[in-house]
């Protein structure tokens, strides 16, 4: 998985754009490969 510091989605590639526990994650069907996250705020513990 890519941590980056701003994602970008290409629809026409399958990405999904999914905010998730406050970060953003792009998640991709076909290529799961293309999965990245954008470091978001800490966990509590």
């Amino acid at each position: 998985m890519k941590v980056k510091a701003s994602l970008k989605a290409d629809p026409s590639k399958g990405d999904i754009l999914v905010r998730r526990r406050g970060r953003l994650y792009v998640i991709n069907k076909k290529d799961p490969n293309r999965k990245q996250r954008q470091k978001g705020p800490a966990r509590k513990k």
